[in-house]
């Protein structure tokens, strides 16, 4: 009876340890995992250093009266970033749909690229435009940024889903939730961009 408990515990603290054995991802490698990890920290780091130390009259600049500010640029960052994790949310509750493979046209490598290449344009759904948004102030769009990018990465390091097999449409076209997941990290590095851009023109205020 005592060694029977005995294994019991053992197996218990096994668990609560790990070293029963570890779930293992059937859909991405530990390379892919990382890389999306590391990408989605990045690109996080680069945004907020882009906009470190903004006045108000640089933060709310634009080139043209139709063009959007820096602080635009953020409150679309944020929105976009809630709706991507949205989508990826909703594509991982439905059964994985691996039929659907075989309509993914890009790698992993052009999506990023599309994603982040300015002289692609594409059109901003209205929900996503800056003025729609639920955000008042730069610092709760910062905040919601922060705060959802962080679970995301949390999210890359340690899921096990499946997310080779549940596909899903972006405006660059079908892709896989993985590939959502570079994606959403590469929309932000190109709105990034556009923030450099803007704070590159020629009557920039200087402070």
């Amino acid at each position: 009876m005592r060694r029977s408990n005995y294994g019991y515990l053992l197996l218990a603290l096994l668990v609560i340890t790990g070293l029963a054995g570890t779930v293992t991802s059937i859909s991405i490698t530990s390379k892919e995992r990382k890389f999306a990890a590391t990408h989605l920290k990045d690109t996080k780091v680069d945004v907020l250093k882009s906009i470190k130390g903004l006045s108000q009259a640089q933060l709310d600049f634009k080139t043209k009266p139709d063009k959007w500010s820096i602080r635009e640029c953020i409150y679309h960052i944020a929105i976009s970033e809630n709706t991507l994790w949205r989508l990826l949310q909703s594509t991982m509750k439905q059964p994985a749909n691996p039929e659907k493979r075989s309509d993914i046209k890009l790698t992993d490598d052009q999506v990023i690229r599309m994603a982040e290449d300015r002289s692609r344009k594409f059109k901003t759904t209205q929900n996503l435009e800056p003025k729609n948004t639920p955000y008042k102030t730069l610092d709760e769009a910062l905040e919601s940024f922060k705060s959802i990018r962080t679970e995301h990465i949390k999210y890359m390091k340690t899921t096990t889903e499946d997310l080779r097999n549940h596909i899903a449409q972006l405006p660059v076209g079908w892709v896989d939730c993985y590939q959502i997941c570079l994606f959403m990290s590469a929309h932000s590095n190109r709105h990034m961009q556009q923030i450099e851009e803007l704070k590159a023109a020629p009557n920039f205020p200087s402070r």
